[in-house]
């Protein structure tokens, strides 16, 4: 005789903007193991440029890796920016203070890209 499945029953919303609240924090969360993920990554990828440095290897070699190093930084920087704005857009506040956080997000975005 099979077992009946054990099925969560969803939540209730105790309020649109906890709710908002709740979603935006856990988009940011995700955003942020991913972004930790990816820097973890380039940190293995820097040790592996100090080790080809300190054991000899060609400049177009090393030039080739710390290339791919900082291509694999851009995309954590723009990665860091889309969870921003995502973060602006899912949260609860008012669209004055959206949209003057989206305009420093655009301002960021401008000065480093």
């Amino acid at each position: 005789m099979p077992t009946p499945s054990k099925r969560k029953a969803p939540k209730k919303a105790t309020g649109t903007a906890v709710a908002t609240v709740q979603t935006a924090t856990e988009i940011r969360a995700a955003h942020q193991r991913a972004i930790g993920l990816r820097l973890r990554r380039v940190e293995g990828q820097i040790r592996g440029v100090l080790r080809m440095v300190e054991g000899g290897e060609s400049c177009e070699d090393i030039a080739q890796q710390l290339a791919a190093a900082r291509q694999a930084l851009d995309r954590a920087f723009f990665e860091m920016m889309a969870c921003s704005l995502e973060y602006e857009i899912a949260d609860g506040r008012d669209e004055g203070q959206r949209q003057e956080r989206v305009s420093g997000i655009i301002r960021t975005l401008s000065k480093y890209a």
